[in-house]
């Protein structure tokens, strides 16, 4: 007999810190035990004891095309059939950075890495090695990685865990990180090399920029000749095919993606203009490096899923996820729970509580909202019905090519249903 949920889990314990290789993944902030995945496909998972959900988690945002999408798969199979890796330049690594400068206007060139958390790393290391300063701007509740310097602060599992920070990061790793509250443009000087940003904040639960707040800060880096780095891990390519920049008319100095750009296979990238990425080894001073960047694998689902998205099939799943969000919302509500859902793009930010919440407009804001006792209880009574979330309630929702109408009009019923129980409880 096969080992279930339960028994996975704690096998996990035994070799794995806390049984997961992700704190996000934990259920340490909803309360019980994570379910162990035994496949996917489109907009379900299975676990391993067969019972099957309606996953809007979707590897937190890096499968645009639902789970096991077939011409993902093929992409994959091809390429792995001529060898994983080589450690050496490949035809697939031209072809999607041709497909990414492409899309993005204003960025000439870009490197591959493994994660986003690489990605953010090596832009942050280019933008000081540029400019020959050292201090960075970061925005509270926008969480960029686990690389020291910007491990402060940040959401998504720290936010979801009530940590600071990291114990293990050194007070010299952050000394020269400034920390300012997201939608104030900031007042900087000299000293600075950059100021790193979510062009809209989806660490934090969802939060829009407010109007002006962007522009204010191409125009205060403008101004004291630091860097506007834009993290686009998450909202690259889900907002709109050109990015952020598509959609806000704001034009960073670096950019940084992950996830989508690798059809669910491990990847990361820094990109911007050729001037500031001059100074990269092996044509500058600035060291970066990685064994697997540019994977053969990952590339090739990467570019397979840019190749058959258009932007007119963006626009038309925007339109869906947003019609759903607000259905969602009026659901949740119809069920006696307080709710507010927000949309950017097809992301979907879910704010629960006793009230309808008013949309937070920075970290202080969604932490007073996140950090009740709803969103726990309305997890567990969705997934017992069916349909999984995030567990945690700094995430946001992401629906995918794959999910069906049919799948939002259930996701709608259990909604209301689970929404009742939680308040009768």
């Amino acid at each position: 007999m096969s080992p279930n949920n339960d028994e996975w889990f704690d096998r996990a314990l035994s070799v794995i810190p806390g049984g997961v290789d992700s704190p996000v993944r934990s259920f340490a902030s909803v309360g019980g035990r994570p379910f162990t995945v035994a496949s996917g496909s489109g907009s379900t998972l299975t676990d391993v004891e067969g019972n099957t959900y309606l996953d809007y988690v979707q590897s937190y945002g890096a499968s645009l095309l639902g789970h096991a999408d077939s011409r993902v798969v093929a992409a994959v199979t091809r390429a792995a059939l001529n060898g994983s890796t080589f450690g050496a330049p490949t035809p697939g690594e031209v072809l999607l950075a041709e497909r990414l400068c492409e899309l993005v206007a204003g960025m000439e060139q870009v490197r591959f890495v493994s994660s986003g958390t690489e990605a953010v790393m090596s832009a942050l290391r280019v933008a000081r090695g540029a400019t020959g300063r050292d201090r960075i701007l970061k925005f509270d509740g926008c969480y960029h990685g686990h690389a020291d310097s910007v491990l402060v602060a940040g959401g998504s599992g720290v936010a979801q865990l009530g940590l600071p920070g990291s114990a293990g990061v050194p007070n010299g790793a952050v000394a020269d990180t400034i920390v300012a509250p997201y939608n104030v443009v900031p007042t900087l000087d000299e000293t600075f090399a950059a100021v790193i940003v979510e062009p809209v904040a989806a660490n934090m639960n969802l939060v829009a920029p407010a109007p002006g707040f962007l522009e204010g800060l191409r125009a205060e880096c403008d101004r004291v000749g630091a860097l506007l780095i834009f993290d686009e891990v998450i909202t690259g390519f889900r907002l709109h095919l050109g990015g952020a920049e598509a959609v806000t008319g704001v034009t960073p100095d670096l950019w940084t993606f992950g996830k989508v750009i690798g059809g669910g296979l491990p990847i990361g990238a820094f990109g911007g203009r050729r001037s500031v990425l001059a100074c990269l080894a092996p044509n500058g001073p600035v060291y970066q490096a990685g064994t697997l960047s540019g994977n053969p694998l990952a590339t090739a689902a990467g570019l397979k899923v840019l190749s058959v998205v258009d932007q007119p099939a963006l626009d038309g799943l925007i339109v869906r996820v947003q019609q759903f969000g607000q259905s969602l919302e009026a659901a949740l509500r119809s069920g006696g729970l307080g709710a507010t859902v927000l949309s950017a793009g097809p992301l979907l930010g879910l704010y629960v509580g006793e009230t309808n919440p008013v949309a937070p407009t920075n970290y202080a804001e969604a932490k007073a909202i996140c950090g009740g006792p709803m969103y726990a209880k309305l997890f567990h009574a969705l997934l017992e019905r069916g349909v999984a979330l995030a567990p945690g309630a700094y995430e946001v929702l992401f629906p995918s090519f794959a999910h069906s109408d049919e799948d939002f009009a259930r996701t709608l019923e259990v909604a209301t249903e689970a929404a009742r129980f939680v308040v009768n409880q």
